[in-house]
């Protein structure tokens, strides 16, 4: 037994029969509190879990309890359970049976126990009651029980998993039907863990996503572990569910919402570096002018000065046109989506872009029999291919002419537009986390602005898209939208 003062202060405190586990030899060693509560002296029994099984408790808790306690022996998986144990009156006496990680204090010990703690109430009154809340906690709490005898070749469900699932009663469920339970995404999901579960004993608890009758998916936390038999072998797996769909609703709302605020974060910064920046060196510039200005009095010189003033108000003037454009992006992503074919949107840009397209000899190869049209906001779906195929012409591969490859499609229920181009491709490893930042550019052309990917990325996350990009220097580079 264990020797542990607060091990002892609180067995006193509870008053509670307990086994402690050994591991060598194995087997139980019961507590002479068991025996006593029972009336039994102690040797009169024989302290195994077979003779257990076999001689004193109630046979309608039997199954339960043994698949409880080989899961807590062999997989650490603690529980809490009631069950009737025989006295030597030759009657049961129910008990409330709980491991070491479900009382309510830390016994501070590796040993693993399973108390027994006595219910002092008429067991059929309570057997009744239990029954009772057994029905109104699976109700309130959307929790379906279900089980699968591998010897009879049958699966069973409770009351409570015909309505969640949407079955009618007399619906016979099957472990060949057992995919159509499960969106298609899980089914791989679902049996695995079952397979595990039945092969190795190894429990689950995951959260999946599954169908009713009705083809209604919905999000579910499903628990499930071994059945074993006398000779401890696996016949069976015994599991409940529970429907979480509305809360992980709301916590996928949440995180969704945590990444807007992060995205929005992000681009305010950008946005703050840009005006805190760039205009304060556009004006202090103009600012050391005027005073050069005023201070020289040959004409020549003042002119040229007011040549240079002339460049640098161009210069504020294009920041600021971009600014009002980032701006405008997220003050117009309130407007309504409209149906928008793709390849009319195309066609508008390369009529734009024609003289472009013919000097550069580029082609453009697109294919949108997947996907026709969406509903966007025509000028955002313009401005990206605009932007997206004049960089691939810009930065075209100086040894082959560009093959720009556009494509929409579909892929689990999202809707994607990919637009690829076999041009000099982008070092990842330098630029990844900048590539879509404002001012930021790769190829050092002097034309290069870098504000367009920043653009471009701003319109797709303001109307709760994701862009991302592949390159590969000297192969090209692979733009993906999802919408």
């Amino acid at each position: 037994m264990l020797k542990n003062e607060l091990f002892n202060n609180v067995m006193q405190d509870f008053n509670a029969g307990y086994w402690e586990l050994l591991i060598n030899p194995y087997g139980e060693n019961w507590s002479d509190l068991f025996y006593e509560t029972l009336g039994y002296i102690k040797n009169d029994k024989e302290s195994n879990l077979d003779y257990f099984l076999e001689h004193l408790i109630h046979k309608d808790d039997k199954d339960v309890f043994r698949d409880n306690f080989l899961n807590y022996r062999k997989n650490s998986v603690n529980f809490k359970q009631h069950i009737k144990i025989r006295t030597n009156q030759d009657v049961y006496q129910l008990f409330r049976c709980a491991t070491n990680d479900t009382l309510p204090v830390d016994i501070k010990s590796e040993t693993k126990y399973v108390f027994f703690f006595e219910i002092k109430l008429e067991p059929d009154k309570t057997l009744k009651k239990d029954n009772f809340y057994y029905k109104e906690t699976a109700q309130m709490t959307a929790t379906g029980s279900w089980y699968v005898d591998f010897n009879k070749k049958q699966s069973y469900w409770d009351f409570e998993t015909y309505r969640i699932l949407e079955y009618p009663e007399d619906y016979i469920p099957s472990l060949k039907d057992s995919a159509n339970y499960y969106a298609e995404d899980y089914q791989q999901l679902a049996a695995e863990c079952f397979f595990n579960c039945a092969m190795a004993g190894t429990p689950f608890n995951t959260e999946i996503k599954m169908v009713t009758a009705n083809k209604r998916e919905f999000w579910a936390k499903a628990i499930g572990k071994p059945m074993y038999n006398d000779n401890k072998e696996i016949v069976g797996i015994r599991g409940v569910f529970q429907d979480i769909n509305e809360s992980k609703k709301k916590e996928e709302g949440l995180q969704k919402s945590v990444d807007i605020i992060a995205a929005q974060n992000s681009r305010l910064f950008n946005f703050a570096h840009i005006v805190s920046h760039n205009l304060r060196s556009h004006t202090s510039n103009l600012s050391l002018l005027v005073q050069l200005i005023e201070d020289i009095d040959d004409p020549k010189e003042k002119e040229e000065l007011i040549s240079e003033v002339k460049t640098i108000s161009s210069n504020l003037n294009t920041t600021i046109e971009h600014l009002n454009e980032i701006v405008t992006i997220q003050t117009n992503n309130k407007q309504e989506r409209l149906p928008v074919k793709f390849n009319e949107a195309l066609q508008l840009v390369i009529n734009g872009i024609s003289h472009m397209i013919h000097q550069s000899q580029s082609q453009i190869r697109a294919d949108f029999s997947e996907l026709e049209e969406i509903r966007y906001i025509p000028a955002y779906l313009e401005s990206i291919l605009l932007n997206l195929i004049t960089n691939a012409i810009k930065y075209k591969h100086e040894n082959r002419f560009p093959i720009i490859t556009i494509k929409s499609y579909k892929e689990k229920g999202n809707k994607f537009l990919k637009i690829m181009d076999n041009g000099r491709g982008i070092d990842m490893a330098l630029f990844k986390d900048k590539i879509f930042g404002m001012y930021k550019t790769f190829h050092y052309n002097e034309d290069a602005v870098g504000i367009g990917l920043f653009i471009t990325k701003n319109q797709v996350e303001s109307l709760d898209g994701i862009i991302t990009v592949e390159s590969q220097v000297g192969k090209g580079t692979t733009f993906i939208i999802q919408f």
